[in-house]
């Protein structure tokens, strides 16, 4: 059996987030692996994947902020909001300039309401929306929140088209909430300028405190460092440190009675004294319980 513990892949374009876990899979000799958030086929850069017992701690990583380096491109709209689509519109964009640009950016930051991708992932009825736009029906997605701390232009280019379309390329450095839609804000902004727009390029760098530095090869995923539970429950949720009693007790079910003041944070990690993580707890009134359970043997 496969160590437990958190892999992190740095994941090339041209394959999907489960052609990803497929290859862990193989290279660790284990079927239980899972993953916290795909990417796009097109998309490159950070996967969280958990490895046996660990995969019970992807719940906790999937709602964390996340960072994204891009490349939008002005004046060329396509059908899925990238640049695996089919182009529906094409706008000379040569008469925007660095200020217009900024200043539509501005309304795109901050807590917005975001119309996702007809081309994503989110369930209609039970499929996938993207399955439903590629069989030609009519997809409505409801707008939702989200947050966008920011959307920082890197630098912008200015060139032509094969089809002579004037056209503007911005590289841009993203931060935002779980959720977000980066072709979405390629789309958006695009629209807002009224020459349209979309992804030509996405890489996502940073999923909370992991980065892709980090990460490994899909073709070192073999020999690649897992980090070990313990360690990994503690950069996502903070640290909880009990006694070898108190780990017994939470193991057992039981609160940890007055202990709730010692909590930095919660919920967090409970780790005992020889570095195992015992769980994920919470506060109860004045107490802590626990929330989550590690099987001992998929702790360490």
């Amino acid at each position: 059996m496969a160590a437990p513990g958190i892999l992190l892949v740095d994941k090339p374009q041209g394959i999907t987030s489960h052609d990803v876990v497929a290859r862990a899979r193989r290279a660790l000799g284990t079927r239980k692996i899972g993953h916290a958030g795909t990417l796009d086929p097109m998309a490159t850069g950070l996967l969280v994947l958990g490895v046996e017992g660990a995969t019970r701690l992807l719940t906790f990583v999937v709602g964390l902020d996340k960072t994204y380096e891009a490349t939008i491109r002005l004046g060329v709209a396509t059908d899925t909001d990238d640049a695996d689509g089919q182009i529906v519109a094409t706008t000379d964009a040569s008469s925007l300039d660095s200020a217009g640009i900024a200043d539509h950016i501005a309304p795109l930051t901050g807590r917005i309401s975001q119309v996702p991708s007809t081309y994503s992932a989110i369930k209609v009825d039970g499929r996938r929306a993207y399955d439903l736009a590629r069989a030609g029906e009519d997809v409505q997605l409801k707008a939702r929140e989200v947050t966008v701390s920011r959307f920082d232009v890197l630098a912008e280019r200015r060139t032509t088209t094969d089809d002579g379309v004037a056209v503007v390329d911005l590289d841009v450095v993203v931060d935002c909430s779980s959720g977000t839609y980066i072709r979405s804000l390629a789309r958006d902004l695009g629209a807002a300028l009224g020459v349209g727009g979309h992804l030509t390029a996405l890489r996502r760098t940073r999923i909370g405190p992991f980065e892709v530095a980090q990460a490994a090869a899909v073709d070192a995923l073999a020999d690649a460092p897992l980090l070990a539970p313990a360690e990994a429950a503690a950069a996502v949720l903070g640290r909880f440190d009990v006694t070898a009693d108190e780990a017994r007790d939470l193991r057992h079910g039981k609160r940890l009675t007055g202990a709730a003041s010692r909590l930095a944070a919660d919920p967090t990690a409970a780790i005992d004294p020889d570095g195992v993580l015992v769980g994920i707890v919470e506060r109860r009134g004045a107490d802590v319980k626990s929330a989550m359970n590690m099987p001992e043997e998929a702790a360490r």
